[in-house]
């Protein structure tokens, strides 16, 4: 083989070799962009959820601002709940709730015949807190609106009534009805006694607004995981895949005989 040839073979390994490396030197950048380009749409997602979680549930209580009138009978700390049944019941449910939470529908209507039967007999104390995570996460006004006019319904002494009325007619939950004085009103109808000028300027005016933005951060500061949060005694009872309305009517009964 002519020294010539040699040397062109030779050139030519020489110019593969440099082309592989080059390919790899090409194909490391690649690997290096794509490690890049993940981790920068996952410290993106991250801080997307980040900013989602932080506002889940809030919502804009500017409309609030004035001052905080509790509703007649409201107990507990800063008066921020509403009782049902007897006070010397030996048991007590305390329920967070939203008039625009389907769940919360759900649990209603599932659990209220027993409820009703066990506060009607002096077993069993209820405390309702009224909840806007709704209108925190989807928007609008009709949480806090209907959460007011609940609030004047307890004024008339008309609250157990009215609060199976708002959930037995909860409209959609991205359906914000609830935010119409006039729906309220319409539905107050149902109550017999209800609807009088009393309470259609409680609604009208929102007297009770900052009381129920008020009830919303104490949900918020409890850091309850969600609506319906439903505590029998204290002890967070939703949460029981075993709960049924016959474990918590036993549950009543064996407490009154302790």
């Amino acid at each position: 083989m002519s020294e010539k040839n040699r040397d062109g073979k030779r050139n030519a390994r020489e110019r593969l070799a440099a082309e592989r490396e080059k390919q790899k030197a090409a194909e490391r950048r690649r690997r290096t962009l794509i490690v890049a380009a993940s981790v920068v749409c996952v410290l993106g997602l991250a801080a997307v959820i980040g900013i989602v979680a932080a506002n889940a549930g809030k919502d804009d209580d500017s409309a609030d601002a004035g001052p905080v009138v509790a509703p007649s009978g409201a107990q507990g700390k800063d008066a921020l709940a509403i009782p049902v049944g007897k006070d010397d019941a030996k048991s007590t449910l305390t329920v967070w709730e939203d008039f625009r939470c389907p769940a919360c529908k759900a649990f209603e209507a599932a659990y209220r015949p027993t409820i009703h039967e066990l506060t009607e007999s002096g077993q069993l104390r209820v405390e309702y807190h009224l909840v806007t995570l709704i209108d925190g996460n989807m928007g609008g006004s009709g949480s806090r609106n209907a959460a007011n006019a609940a609030a004047c319904a307890q004024n008339a002494g008309k609250f157990p009534a009215y609060h199976d009325v708002l959930f037995e007619n909860q409209p959609e939950e991205t359906d914000d009805a609830f935010a119409e004085n006039d729906k309220l009103i319409e539905l107050a109808g149902k109550v017999d006694g209800l609807d009088t000028p009393e309470f259609r300027t409680c609604v009208e005016k929102g007297t009770h607004n900052s009381w129920v933005a008020k009830s919303n951060q104490a949900f918020q500061d409890g850091r309850f995981g969600g609506t319906p949060t439903v505590l029998f005694n204290g002890k967070n009872i939703y949460q029981d895949q075993s709960m049924t309305p016959a474990k918590l009517k036993q549950m009543v009964e064996e407490a009154n005989q302790g």
